[in-house]
């Protein structure tokens, strides 16, 4: 009985200090610039470890999403995260269906006036095999006429077209391209026989080595600024300053670290590129 009432009041007391903290912290953001008052929410691809997977256990791990936990902690709202495939996140995002895309989204100029996009690190690309292959890729023209995975909608899929179609334009044959809709599904493809070679970004071609089910043959290719991305400019800047913070006490650096990501070079000063989308 006495353990009882003790196990109460701890209760009672955690409940306190919870909403006596909770009234200390006021979001950074209102209610007028989010999906939901209180929550920023965000959607993610947990298919690219080590930037962003779930472990055995169902949970999201990786880079992005520690980032957005402490991105959103910084701006005291609750971090919320929506799984969903690539492809539909820019017009998803439009259409107000969640404030941030969180997924490592590659910056261009096009994009930069889609959206308010924060360059916050690098990556660039990879051309791998399984680790016993006999295909020997020394060059992007090597893949002319074989048959490569990649992941639809990306990045890494746009650059490896342009790269295709220098090289169809040179007289060499295309590159026969199969898309899927994550990473994972491509190295399964890929450890069935059914590619000779996939392509994707460095850190996750990596990954695929270190579990010892690929073997890169290219990286660094054309490598550029990753971003996190946000559908209202306010939202944005908050954010903005919330990387600055992070970086000044070390937790960005941390994280980089704990999972073997690229910085960003230029790490300063963390702001939007680009003017955003025209105001309506």
């Amino acid at each position: 009985m006495q353990l009882s009432k003790m196990a109460l009041a701890l209760f009672i007391g955690a409940a306190f200090s919870a909403s006596a903290l909770a009234q200390t912290c006021t979001p950074k953001v209102g209610a007028e610039h989010l999906v939901s008052a209180g929550k920023l929410q965000m959607s993610i691809n947990p298919t690219l470890p080590p930037q962003q997977f779930v472990d055995e256990k169902g949970e999201l791990q990786g880079l992005n999403v520690e980032l957005g936990k402490a991105i959103a902690k910084k701006l005291c709202l609750e971090p919320v995260f929506v799984r969903m495939d690539m492809p539909p996140m820019i017009p998803a995002l439009q259409a107000g269906r969640f404030d941030m895309i969180n997924t490592g989204m590659f910056w261009s100029e096009e994009r930069s006036k889609l959206m308010f996009m924060i360059p916050y690190g690098q990556q660039a690309v990879s051309i791998y095999t399984v680790p016993n292959s006999t295909f020997k890729i020394t060059k992007f023209d090597d893949l002319s006429g074989h048959v490569v995975g990649i992941e639809t909608g990306t990045y890494q899929e746009r650059k490896s077209r342009e790269y295709n179609a220098d090289m169809v334009a040179r007289g060499l044959k295309p590159i026969d391209f199969r898309t899927f809709m994550t990473a994972s599904e491509t190295t399964a493809a890929l450890r069935a026989g059914q590619l000779e070679a996939g392509i994707n970004i460095d850190e996750t071609a990596a990954n695929f080595v270190e579990r010892g089910i690929a073997k890169v043959w290219l990286s660094g290719i054309n490598g550029t600024d990753i971003t996190v991305t946000y559908r209202d400019k306010t939202t944005a800047l908050a954010a903005s300053a919330a990387l600055n913070e992070l970086k000044a006490e070390g937790t960005y650096d941390k994280l980089f670290d704990k999972f073997k990501m690229t910085r960003l070079k230029d790490t300063n000063n963390f702001a939007i590129r680009g003017p955003g989308p025209a105001p309506k």
